[in-house]
């Protein structure tokens, strides 16, 4: 229930400043608790960030740690014409490809020409289509020239083939049909139910396997124009510009450079990431001030794991792969270094980063997930920690909205009383002085 108040009429005092001025020292406690949940909000929002930057380090340290990513190849071709792709378990190598042949679809182009709506099927409206597997189909059309084409494109006859209309003149077609698919299994023929050829008979192009040359007696053939795994996880695809006699030099070699640049991305990521803890968790002499995290036991604990990923369970160094700490408590990366172990020892050099071997980029992958898995990380606990903080501030300053908000209406009442009690002294006063004066004057 509100409460009004009479502001000085009777005393000449200004009650409505004297209780706001009341109430800002009442308000203190809540005003402290505004003032920490600010302080804590930003606070959450520095250890999100945090958390952000741990896991872009986590998602790239867990993609170098895959062994497929230390088989890095550069797969090229001398001509467009020959295309080359690496897989995973491709290694280097180097081929001559000579192309022999390329796969093609059967086809056949009927003779006759004839309007769409010509019955063209003879004394029956189904034709015959044999793919030479000891059992023809006989397909059911209209009988007319655009029908027969409709029966063999008809999903529902799973024909396999592929009938066109080619408009030879004005309103005169002729068929051509082709298989979906290439190679040389793919013939067939298409004549009237009878047996009887179909359109005046047909012209045939005969479906062809692709072949190559590999040098040394090796022809290799396919029913397609693509080669898979002609070495491990090496596949060849001929284009369209491909013909019999196209040559081409393949090579897959080892892209050391690009390797190389993955690591030092790691390293750098690492490194701005120590730098970051370094400035949240730092005093500032010049400014007196400390960072958002200083005193923060997860952060330094973190920031000490990072470095303590150079080093494996066996104490051995990585300084002979180029990474090594530095004096202020960062990484160094020497890719001269890391080039020329590799070089020597591939396999060696991969299973010191990998999950193989439990190496340098499986280790820091493990520290960033520790700290940014989106459950069980201590970064995600201590963000969830400071939420629930906060939680119970905001409660605490909605407790303190009420508390206030009676003590200003106490103080309403109080004043109101005051200045009422004072107009009636003052009427009472006047009264009397009234009173007083009436009275007759004596003589002596």
């Amino acid at each position: 229930m509100a409460t009004s108040s009479i502001s000085g009429l009777a005393s000449g005092l200004d009650t409505a400043t004297i209780i706001e001025q009341l109430m800002q020292l009442e308000a203190a406690p809540q005003t402290r608790l505004k003032s920490k949940v600010t302080s804590e909000q930003s606070l959450v929002t520095t250890l999100q960030t945090l958390n952000t930057k741990v896991a872009l380090l986590g998602s790239k340290a867990e993609a170098l740690a895959k062994p497929s990513a230390w088989t890095p190849l550069t797969a090229t071709s001398s001509n467009t014409a020959v295309s080359v792709t690496a897989g995973a378990s491709a290694g280097p190598a180097t081929l001559s490809v000579t192309v022999t042949g390329v796969a093609r679809s059967h086809q056949l182009g009927f003779a006759q020409a004839h309007a769409l709506t010509d019955q063209v099927t003879g004394a029956s409206t189904s034709v015959r289509l044999d793919r030479f597997d000891g059992s023809p189909v006989d397909l059911a059309t209209d009988g007319t020239l655009s029908g027969l084409a409709r029966a063999i494109n008809d999903p529902a006859n799973a024909t396999g083939l592929a009938a066109s209309l080619v408009k030879v003149a004005d309103g005169s077609y002729q068929l051509l049909v082709e298989s979906v698919a290439t190679g040389a299994a793919q013939d067939f023929t298409l004549t009237g139910s009878d047996g009887a050829a179909l359109l005046g008979g047909a012209t045939v192009r005969a479906g062809s396997d692709a072949s190559i040359n590999l040098g040394a007696g090796i022809v290799v053939t396919s029913t397609t124009n693509t080669f898979t795994d002609v070495l491990p996880g090496v596949t060849l695809t001929l284009g369209a510009a491909a013909t019999t006699g196209t040559t081409s030099s393949v090579a897959l070699t080892r892209d050391t450079s690009k390797l190389a640049t993955s690591v030092k991305d790691l390293v750098d990521t690492v490194n701005s990431l120590l730098a970051d803890i370094d400035a949240q968790t730092s005093y500032d002499t010049a400014t007196k001030k400390s960072g958002a995290l200083a005193g923060d036991s997860t952060a330094r604990s973190l920031r000490s794991a990072l470095l303590n990923a150079v080093y494996p369970s066996d104490g051995t160094s990585l300084a002979s792969l180029g990474i090594q700490v530095s004096r202020t408590g960062t990484l160094t990366f020497d890719q001269s270094a890391f080039t020329q172990a590799y070089a020597a020892d591939p396999a060696g050099v991969a299973e010191r980063f990998s999950t193989a071997g439990d190496g340098f980029a499986a280790r820091v992958a493990t520290v960033a997930k520790g700290a940014s898995n989106s459950t069980t990380g201590t970064l995600t606990a201590a963000i969830t920690g400071r939420r629930t903080g906060i939680e119970r501030l905001q409660d605490g300053i909605e407790a303190w909205d009420t508390r206030l908000e009676l003590r200003r209406t106490t103080l309403q009442r109080q004043f109101t009383a005051l200045e009422t009690a004072l107009g009636q002294m003052s009427s009472q006063s006047s009264w009397l002085a009234g009173q007083i004066s009436s009275l007759p004057s004596s003589s002596s």
